[in-house]
């Protein structure tokens, strides 16, 4: 049939799925029972595993409107399938918001835009006006703990919403501040149900069903029944027994794990809060009852917030440690209440709610609130926008529940290698059954021969051995500090190759330092000044500022805030002073914070001028109270203040912010001319410098007024005041830690909210810019006045005085593209490049530019006032030319980096937060080496186990193939031997090697698939097959050599007597009915078990990434006790041991032999894959190192970190028009290495795309075009 049109769930949207309904069909249900029956139920077991193929064998495709059935088919990478089932439910409406039984006259009128869930005109769907209206059917379907709802006017399912979305921040004061009536209450509750977090724990018997039917256990139940028909019954009990502890282990592992989620979530989960039902009658009620539209009531001591909720009235003071990592207290204010005209129409423009916008009106699930501020009569109210799963804590919780899987080369290659495992077991398959029928076997003995092989070929063991390098890997992190929410990234992290860093609280301080202050007046600025204590600016405007434009607030006699704000109030010496619960219930009135200079005694005060008596004592009145705060916005980059002055009838308003941000904000006379020149010499100090402004405001401004006035009223028309400079030192640790990095070719950016030329200062300071390294400022503006968009090139000036290049001029670039760095060898120039760019010209560049952005971000370093959005934009853009990116902040505002990044490191004390997979409790940088070094372990432990385990597999299913061709096999100990005392002992042990102390500049490898890895594999397979076929053909020329009965005895014979002897059987002597017995047997069994140790060893490497092997004691120990045991029965046969393991004795010059092949075998494993696999690459590199003057470097734009040696290897394949590399950063360096425009001349300008023709080309004599050399990636 023909497929219906392609529906999509949150279209384009992070979690955007593609949906396909279905429905039963009945003869499809008669064919799949049938073949269950045929089939033993192993059909069963393959839908169960596929649900994709469950429901197409089962179900026949519909319309979404006809479905019971649906397949959500993520748009990602990965398309991961899920299958959900529709379910009804009776509803008086289908809007989760809409008013119940209207007609009864409950809830009040509203405007339609107030609904906006699904539609704009949500409200035209809504029941009839009568309060006998009939239930509707309402469908809908649950994807990890989130609903969605059918929608029948758009014909599709949408994803349940509240009150986050699409709401006027006027709707939260008109409609909702009196609370919602019960009936609505009932009927909200519905769609949303309870507001509870419920983390259910699965039931045992449930979760061993789901990890017995694993593929991997059925795989094991099928072994273990096969090897019982081939009287293999110890084996068998022994991987019966290692198996139920396997299962119950996991189960315990699971349900502990579920056990913790269930208990740190329901810790909080149901508390007695008082919300407001109609009329303003409150109630106490359960948290689990709010629904979206509740009014809660935040009591005075605070308390733990059950649900997302946007402040109306009130102030709080919150932990939000729990979201960002920062335990620092944060202010939330109220939602600004628009003002209204006579009509009651909103004066200004409409302003939409949103939780990100709005952060500081909006009260997460989870977090702690510490303090309120209420007065009489207006108590602190909140309205509830998000419930349960909805809210930020019940995200948190799904993102635990339901992670993202990891894409990463060596898990996609495991399967490709278990696959060609497959294959190779196919063969042995096809060459038992050929073999043992010429041989006339019976076919019962072929089939379970031929079975067996798949069982041998397959390691069991495989996941648990490969799973065991991260455990270890996550248990030395958790030692070191770093706690992690994602296990399966730290083998990701290994592959890093370039790291973001945020600047304030990462690389720097969070503290600052005053370092001075320029005040400015009548359009000019005065001289630097130091000293802000001064009695004679007690009284100034630019003091009065830095003491009342922040959101500090006193908690137990603390103050606390913003740590710049603190430092910035602490400097002045003022006192702040907030009223008491019991001052703020006697007045109807907002009371203020208030701020004043130190009371000081008259013989206290140094003389000012003429300053008297009277002078002093009016000082000492001086207050200023705080009486509405606009928070500091990322996105505005400013906050401010409106205050009144003690004796002042007109309320005046203070602002700070970024310099730019409040310059362009203020009257253009009071700006200095100087402005731009003065700012950037502070800057270029790597000073943190904030500009000040103030104004009066209106006397139509009243007390309540600007209550509910939008900031923009306020923030305009401004005074400049001046200019604070605080000093933000480094940290301790940065700089050695960034040098480290950079010396294992690791790229460093930063990525940060402060200053352009700030972050470009602390940037050389800190290294991440060399001493002779080239800065390109680039600034872009978006397209205006019919003008496409531009960028401007600027050579930023160096402050150690290199010379700026001329047009002539041979420039030599670096770019950090290979990690292969050899340090003995030439050095490329030391001259580099840097692009610099602000988060404004980043949105235009991403906008009108994208040809151009990958060639910026080879070279980007700096990236100034960068909004978390944008933050998050970087990280993608940088990870779609093939980097693998790393994110260090603080948490704060780096969420979606953090969350984005391959490897997102939050320092906090949290052991863990939703801002990031990785949580360092150490409050530096030193974390990130550390998870890279460990990274690097595990990944080459990976590899280790991975190999090792084939490697096993391969050497038995030889021995396998070798016996069966003598109607022989191993024995039920031998494999048990094998399996258990060799195999898993060393499996779990070699994975323990910690990281190397030091990180070398190359990179583990990452995928199974590439010529090291093969050709490591390959040579070790060739070596265990000559070695074992050499073994199995020489034991049968030896003179004592026939077939093996219980009355053979060759044993402790010398050469000539068994010469002389003729071996015959005795008639009466019965040969085994397995033939398990015999000298092939005993040959291969002592040979074969030292090649798993050999191979074990070999394997098992150590520097660069991890300690040397023979640190790894426990491992070192295995190996030499099961060496000395196996060597010790094979040189002194015992008797007991041999009839235990099935093994024959066999003259002493044969073991000698045998001892000679063992090590013969042990020496070329060693000798093969130390400098053969190892070194393969590094010979052919010498040979373009030795042919040098034939290639000789270019010596324009080498933008390699590698030296000349690579450099000639990147020329000579781009020359010759070989394959260029895979990665897309390294394909763009070799386009870059001839192009002869890159990087753009100083002074010049690049049009958009497209638009450049149009514009005549008046750039085009000393512009560049991004066309000219665009890079399709």
């Amino acid at each position: 049939m023909e497929r219906t049109e392609t529906r999509y769930l949150n279209a384009e949207g992070e979690d955007e799925m593609e949906v396909v309904g279905f429905r039963p069909c009945w003869w499809k249900l008669g064919l799949v029972g049938a073949g269950a029956l045929c089939s033993g139920g192993l059909l069963l077991l393959f839908l169960y595993w596929t649900p994709e193929w469950s429901v197409k064998c089962l179900c026949k495709e519909v319309s979404l409107r006809e479905a019971t059935v649906l397949l959500l088919w993520t748009t990602d990478e990965f398309r991961t399938c899920f299958r959900v089932r529709v379910q009804l439910m009776e509803a008086p409406g289908y809007e989760p918001l809409g008013a119940l039984f209207p007609g009864c006259g409950e809830e009040p009128a509203y405007s339609p835009t107030a609904l906006v869930i699904e539609h704009p005109q949500s409200e035209k769907d809504l029941l009839p006006k009568t309060p006998d209206v009939e239930s509707v059917q309402v469908r809908y379907f649950v994807h990890q703990n989130v609903k969605y709802v059918w929608s029948p006017r758009g014909q599709a399912f949408r994803k349940l919403v509240a009150l986050e979305e699409g709401i006027p921040c006027s709707v939260f004061h008109a409609r909702y501040s009196t609370g919602l009536p019960a009936t609505s209450k009932d009927y909200r509750k519905l769609f949303y149900g309870e507001n509870q977090i419920d983390v259910k724990v699965p039931s045992i018997p449930r979760l061993l069903v789901k990890e017995v039917l694993n593929p991997f256990y059925i795989f094991q139940v099928f072994s273990v029944i096969l090897w019982s028909f081939d009287d293999y019954y110890l084996y068998a009990s022994a991987i019966v027994f290692m198996s139920v502890v396997s299962i119950c282990t996991s189960l315990y592992t699971v349900r502990k794990q579920y056990v913790l989620l269930h208990d740190m979530v329901a810790a909080h989960n149901v508390v007695r809060v008082r919300v407001y039902r109609s009329n303003n009658v409150t109630e106490e009620i359960f948290s689990t009852d709010l629904v979206p539209g509740d009014v809660i009531v935040i009591p005075t001591n605070g308390m733990m917030m059950p649900c997302d909720a946007v402040l109306i009235s009130g102030t709080c003071v919150v932990n939000e440690s729990l979201l960002t990592g920062e335990s620092v207290p944060v202010l939330k204010t109220n939602l600004p209440v628009p003002a209204r005209c006579a009509n009651g129409t909103v004066q200004e423009e409409e302003e939409v709610y949103s939780s990100e916008n709005h952060k500081r009106h909006t009260l997460f699930c989870g977090t702690s609130v510490i303090q309120t501020r209420f007065y009489s009569g207006e108590p602190v109210k909140a309205v509830v926008i998000r419930t349960g799963f909805y809210t930020s804590k019940g995200q948190l919780v799904c993102s635990i529940l339901h992670p993202k899987p990891t894409d990463f080369k060596l898990y996609r290659d495991t399967y490709r290698f278990l696959l060609c495992l497959v294959c190779v077991a196919g063969i042995g398959m096809i060459y038992s059954i050929i073999s043992s029928a010429l041989k006339g076997e019976e076919a019962e003995r072929i089939i379970i021969e031929a079975l067996d092989i798949i069982t041998i070929t397959v390691p069991p063991a495989l996941p648990a051995a490969m799973t065991a390098g991260i455990v270890y890997a996550q248990h030395r992190l958790k030692r070191k500090g770093i706690y992690s929410i994602s296990p399966q990234r730290i083998n990701i992290c290994g592959q890093l190759n370039l790291v973001c860093f945020d600047k304030t609280g990462t690389l720097t301080e969070d503290g600052l330092d005053m370092w001075g202050f320029l005040r400015a007046q009548d359009g000019r600025f005065l001289p630097l000044e130091r000293d802000i204590s001064s009695q004679c600016l007690a009284r100034s405007r630019f003091i009065a500022g830095m003491a009342t434009c922040h959101s500090l607030t006193n908690i137990e006699g603390q103050i606390s805030g913003d740590p710049l704000d603190c430092k910035m109030f602490g400097a002045t010496g003022w006192v702040l002073e907030e009223p008491t619960t019991e001052e703020t219930a006697l007045h109807d009135q907002i009371m203020p914070t208030v701020v004043h200079p130190p009371r000081q005694t008259t013989s206290a005060t140094p003389s000012c001028g003429d300053a008297d008596m009277e002078l002093q004592e009016l000082m000492n009145s001086y207050e200023i109270g705080i009486i509405s705060q606009f928070p500091f916005s990322s996105a505005l980059q400013r906050m401010s203040v409106v205050t009144r002055t003690l004796g002042e009838r007109r309320l005046t308003a203070y602002m700070k912010g970024a310099p730019e941000t409040v310059a362009s904000l203020c009257r253009k006379e009071t700006v200095p001319e100087n402005f731009s020149e003065v700012l950037e010499k502070y800057t270029h100090q790597g000073l943190r410098v904030i500009a000040l402004a103030h104004r009066k405001l209106e006397a139509k401004l009243t007390w309540h007024r600007v209550q509910s006035v939008n900031r923009a009223v306020i923030e305009g028309n401004m005074e400049f005041l001046g200019l604070i400079m605080m000093q933000n030192k480094l940290k301790p640790r940065s700089i050695p830690i960034l040098s480290e990095l950079r010396r294992a070719c690791i790229r460093l950016v930063m990525v940060t909210g402060d200053n352009m030329l700030t972050a470009v200062s602390v940037a050389r300071e800190c290294g991440m810019i060399p001493p002779r390294g080239k800065v390109i400022v680039t600034e872009a503006s978006p397209p205006k006045g019919g003008q496409s968009a531009t960028i401007h090139w600027q050579y930023a000036e160096d402050p150690n005085g290199w010379r700026k290049p001329v047009a002539n001029d041979t420039k030599d670039i670096r770019i950090d593209v290979e990690e292969n760095r050899l340090k003995d060898g030439p050095q490329a120039p030391e001259t580099s490049y840097h692009f610099a760019m602000s988060g404004k010209s980043f949105a235009v560049i991403v906008e009108h530019f994208p040809d151009l952005l990958p060639k910026l971000l080879l070279c980007g370093t700096v990236y100034a006032r960068m909004a978390p959005d944008q933050k998050t934009q970087l990280v993608e853009a940088l990870q779609k030319v093939d980097y693998y990116v790393g994110m260090c902040g603080d948490g704060a505002n780096d969420c979606g980096a953090l969350k984005r990044a391959h490897a997102g490191i939050s320092l906090s004390e949290l052991e863990a937060s939703v801002a990031s997979p990785f949580t360092s409790k150490t409050p530096d940088i030193s974390c990130v080496p550390d998870l890279i070094r460990e990274g690097r372990a595990a990944l080459v432990t990976s590899f280790s186990v991975f190999k090792f385990m084939a490697l096993y597999s391969i050497i038995q299913y030889l021995s396998v193939l070798l016996l069966y061709s003598v109607l022989s096999n191993l024995g039920d100990v031998q494999y048990l031997f094998i399996d258990l005392a060799i195999i898993m002992s060393i499996a779990f042990t070699m994975s323990l090697n910690s990281s190397w102390k030091e990180l070398v500049p190359r990179r583990p490898p990452s995928s199974l698939i590439s010529v090291s890895m093969l050709l490591s594999v390959f040579m070790q397979i060739l070596l265990t097959l000559t070695f074992q076929v050499t073994a199995f053909l020489l034991v049968k020329e030896q003179p004592w050599y026939g077939t093996w009965t219980p009355s053979s005895n060759v044993c402790n014979r010398s050469r000539d007597e068994l010469t002389n002897t003729s071996i015959s059987l005795h008639p009466g002597s019965k040969v085994e009915e397995h033939n398990i017995s015999n000298y092939e047997n005993t040959t291969l069994f002592f040979v074969s078990c030292c090649q798993y140790l050999a191979v074990a060893f070999v394997y098992s490497k150590g520097r660069p990434f991890r300690q040397p092997v023979y640190r790894n004691y426990l491992f070192m120990a295995c190996i030499l006790v099961l060496y000395g045991f196996i060597i010790l029965i094979m040189m002194y046969p015992i008797k007991v041991i041999d009839d235990f393991f099935q093994l024959v004795c066999v003259p002493p010059d044969w073991r000698n032999k045998m001892l000679l092949l063992i090590l013969a075998n042990v020496a070329l494993s060693i000798l093969v894959e130390n400098f053969l696999c190892d070194s393969s690459f590094r010979w052919l590199r010498n040979l373009f190192d030795g042919r040098r003057d034939q290639h000789p470097a270019p010596n324009i734009y080498p933008q390699l970190d590698s030296g000349p040696p690579t450099l000639i290897c990147a020329r000579r394949q781009w020359d010759q028009g070989s394959r260029p590399p895979k990665a897309k950063y390294k394909q763009l360096a070799q386009e870059l290495l001839v192009d002869p425009d890159w990087p753009p001349k100083p002074k010049t300008s690049t049009q958009a795309k497209g638009l450049l023709a149009e514009s005549g080309g008046q750039e085009g004599q000393q512009g560049w075009s991004p066309g000219d050399t665009a890079i399709k990636l």
